[in-house]
């Protein structure tokens, strides 16, 4: 049976997710404390204050500063426990992190402390909490080629399990085809690949996504429904699409939840998958997200069961595990 429609579907996996965007303004401070970081911020209130981003690059602007209060391995274990804990309380039994080392070495926390910090939340998700997951590191695109080529070696290096590599960012201007080479390199050693395209790119960017990149998912992509013979491919190979609508509220890649393309994205057929991107900043985790595009869009228990089971679907999880989830979710 479908869940009513008052009811947020369980189990959920989370496919769009970057870790730096979870850090919320108490911990921001608590770290800091602990760092002895100075904050441009009188206080709580004055940095809430600040969320109030014009586009997309304003918001990387409040989202680099912030991540200075991230210094050791524990604190990047301490961020990543405490998404776990929230993401698991609205219903998420698997998630598929991004995590960006270079925000992080360009100030000199070296990559390997990243990820041993994220992978001990992780792990400790997984053994307390019963959430699997999975590291996937993200290439800043408005950076040099050479850095994201050194970034995966880095990584490659660390010592930590990852599942995939990523594209994010600042996207106008940096076309996925900067990075053919990288992800060429990623798929040799084995990573999963997928891509933020579409956001505020053109539809052309997908295309390059999809033919250069060999992306598996593509991260947002709402501006492909500008493109029909590309949406009538996305819809036949069944790509999955990771789409963050309170994200793209907040960004301004639409004006308002009511105006958001999810509905005639699943009318089109697309794979499509709810996600909070930065949860942090963008006002919800992915259950805020399924609750707000139900009560705005009008989605009926099925639709919100079709996007449920497309997270699981569309995951890099085993076959064994989606289909434990696909069964929980009935």
């Amino acid at each position: 049976m479908h869940p009513q429609p008052d009811r947020i579907p369980s189990p959920l996996a989370e496919l769009h997710l970057h870790l730096e965007g979870t850090l919320e303004p108490e911990l921001i401070f608590e770290l800091a404390r602990r760092n002895g970081v100075t904050l441009p911020y009188r206080d709580l209130d004055d940095l809430r204050a600040r969320y109030r981003f014009r586009d997309l690059q304003s918001f990387l602007d409040l989202y680099y500063a912030n991540m200075a209060t991230l210094r050791t391995a524990a604190d990047f274990e301490r961020l990543t426990w405490a998404y776990a804990e929230r993401a698991h309380a609205g219903g998420v039994r698997h998630a598929e992190v991004f995590v960006d080392p270079q925000a992080h070495t360009a100030r000199g926390v070296p990559t390997e402390t990243v990820l041993r910090g994220v992978a001990a939340g992780l792990e400790r998700a997984e053994s307390e909490l019963g959430l699997t997951s999975g590291i996937i590191v993200c290439v800043l695109r408005d950076r040099p080629v050479a850095e994201a080529r050194r970034m995966l070696e880095e990584s490659l290096a660390a010592g930590v399990p990852l599942l995939g590599i990523g594209l994010d960012s600042a996207e106008v201007g940096y076309p996925p085809s900067l990075f053919a080479d990288v992800f060429a390199a990623a798929a040799e050693a084995g990573l999963r690949r997928v891509a933020h395209a579409g956001e505020e790119g053109p539809p052309e960017y997908l295309w390059q996504a999809l033919d250069v990149l060999g992306v598996e998912r593509v991260d947002h992509g709402v501006r492909c429904l500008e493109d029909d013979v590309l949406v009538r491919r996305l819809a036949a190979e069944q790509v999955p699409l990771t789409v963050c609508p309170l994200s793209n509220v907040r960004l301004r890649v639409v004006d308002d939840l009511a105006a958001h393309p999810l509905r005639r994205m699943l009318d089109r057929g697309l794979l499509v998958t709810l996600n909070s991107d930065d949860p942090a900043y963008f006002g919800g985790y992915v259950d805020d997200n399924l609750r707000q595009c139900r009560d705005t869009l009008g989605l009926t228990g099925a639709e919100l069961a079709t996007l449920a089971a497309n997270s699981v679907r569309a995951s890099f999880a085993g076959a064994g595990r989606k289909a434990e989830l696909l069964a929980r979710l009935g």
